[in-house]
Formats: structure tokens, sequence, C-alpha cells
């Protein structure tokens, strides 16, 4: 009796089992990742992306808050730098006091942060009173060192008129006002302390041992070890600190009003004049948009030269020997 293979019963073809779920689940899984960063997109558009086209928009307007903007092109920026007796002054201004307080806040936190990862009684009591400036109320602080560098009643004459050192009025000569705002800047210097401080702490130990087997000093170790090992710290710490100067605002807000003449006028006290309080004037809120951009522009340039030429003095795993 012959046997005659039967054909496959009729009906829709089944799915390898796996493909189909495998590509619902990959599907869920992409919603789910939109979902999660579509908090963070809004946030940035609307937060940051907005703010600059509008910015740039009323950098090319004449717009006071009140009445509607009137497109005037470019007249901002060539107002800014070719009549504004105020803009370059701002500008050198902003240039000294980068200048100035981005070296020494980097090294005074380096120093500080050695200090504080040696093994000793009392170092975290240490840590927290180095910290303990950045947590109190930025206002407060900067207001209170106004009253120290006060030249007839403030404390640091007191204590030089006592020590027979020569005093200064501080906060009124247009040569010591600068270099006043960026001591009291350097208060705060506990935050730039304590990233210095975690990336020590990551440097291998048995660095320091091979070194000092080989009988490297203190100076040979500093260079050649610590230094390269936290290059990479020091590079972020560069970047966040020229950035944070050139947006300085409290302290000469607070301290000196941009004087004496436009000695501490920095640039972020010049938007602030002209956009919003400048001495009962009109707002010029499209001429401080356009201060904006030239700070922003400043910025940018910065962070790139800085990112550009740190190959030169940074170490990292990827560096050809």
């Amino acid at each position: 009796m012959a046997v005659t293979a039967s054909a496959p019963p009729r009906g829709r073809r089944k799915k390898a089992p796996g493909r189909g779920g495998m590509s619902r689940n990959a599907g869920s899984d992409t919603r789910a990742a939109y979902l999660f960063i579509a908090p963070a997109i809004i946030g940035f558009t609307v937060f940051v992306v907005y703010p600059l086209i509008r910015s740039f928009y009323l950098s090319l307007t004449k717009y006071n808050g009140l009445t509607d903007p009137v497109f005037v092109g470019f007249d901002n920026f060539r107002r800014l730098f070719t009549v504004d007796p105020a803009f370059w002054p701002s500008l050198r201004a902003t240039g000294y006091l980068v200048v100035l307080y981005v070296p020494l806040s980097l090294a005074i936190g380096l120093a500080l942060a050695m200090f504080c990862n040696q093994r000793f009684a009392g170092v975290r009591i240490v840590r927290t009173l180095a910290y303990l400036p950045v947590v109190l109320p930025a206002v407060a602080t900067i207001t209170l060192w106004k009253f120290m560098l006060n030249p007839q009643v403030g404390l640091v004459n007191t204590i030089l008129e006592k020590l027979h050192l020569p005093t200064s009025s501080w906060l009124g000569s247009s040569t010591m006002s600068m270099p006043s705002i960026v001591l009291v800047m350097l208060w705060g210097v506990g935050g730039t302390m304590i990233i210095f401080l975690a990336a020590l702490q990551a440097v291998p130990t048995e660095l320091y041992e091979a070194a000092k087997v080989d009988g490297a000093g203190s100076a040979s170790v500093f260079f050649r070890i610590t230094l390269p090992m936290i290059s990479p710290i020091m590079l972020l710490q560069v970047i966040l600190q020229t950035t944070a100067a050139l947006q300085t605002f409290n302290q000469p807000k607070i301290l000196t009003g941009g004087g004496p003449g436009f000695s501490t006028n920095v640039l972020m006290l010049s938007i602030y004049n002209n956009g919003f309080s400048n001495l009962g004037r009109i707002p010029q809120l499209g001429y401080a948009s356009a201060q904006v951009w030239v700070l922003f522009v400043i910025i940018i340039a910065v962070i790139a030269l800085t990112a550009k030429f740190s190959s030169l003095w940074t170490y990292s795993d990827n560096t050809p020997d």
C-alpha cells in the first residue's frame, strides 16, 4: 500500500518564536527611552535654545521691554564697539578679573586639597571649614566682606594698623578695588578644593611608592606624578573657573557697583545696568542682548581654545609616548 505525503495544513504561517517578541521589545524600549529623555529635551529647548534665539533677535532691535521691538539690524553692535565709552573699560575689567582670579583660585585650591589629602588628626574638620564658605549665602558673605574692607571701621585695616602695616581704601581705590573683589571671590575656593581633593585621592598609590623606592624628591613627585595624573581635572577646573570669572556679577555689584570709575564695571554688571537698572533711564534690553552675545562668543572662544590646546599639557591613557 503506497503512502502519500500529506500537504501541510493551510492557514496563517506561524512566526518564528522570539523574533517578533524581540522586535516588539525593541520598539517598547525605544519609546521608553524617548519618554525618559523628553523632559530634558523640552527643558533644554525652553530654557536654553529659545532664550538664545530670542536674545539674538532682540540684539538686532531697539527694545525697552514696554513697547514692541523695532528692528535696527547690527546698530547695537556698532554702537557697542564704536560709541559706548563703557564697553572697552568693562571688557578690560573682565579680562583683568579673569587673569587675576583663575590662576590664584587654581593654585590655592590645589594647595588646600594637597594639605587636606594628608593624614592627620582633625583633617575632616579642616576640610569642613575649608568648604564651609561655599554653602553660606553669597550675598550675606559678600556684605560681610564689604564691612570688613571698610577703610574706617573695617577689620582688615584694623589688623593692619595693629601690625604697623600700610592700610588702604580697598574698595574706594581704582588700583585696589579689583584685587579686593578677587580676594572676596577666593573666599569660596573650597569648591575648587573639593574637586582637586577627589582627583588626588584617585591617583594610584603604587606610583608614589615606586617614586619613594627610587628616591624621588617632593618636587619631582609633584611635577612628574601628581600634576600629570590630575591634569584632566585641571583642564576641567580651568574651563569652570574661567567661565565663572567671565560671568562674575554679585561681588562687583555689591562691593563697588562697578566703580570707582569703570575699574570694576565687568561685562555682566554692564549688561545688568543697560538692561534693567541704568540709573533711572529707560531699559535698553535690545542693547543689553547685544552685550550678552558678545560675552557668549567670548566664552565659547575661550572654551574652544582651551580644549584645542589641552592635549599639549594634559595626560591621558591615550597620550602617545
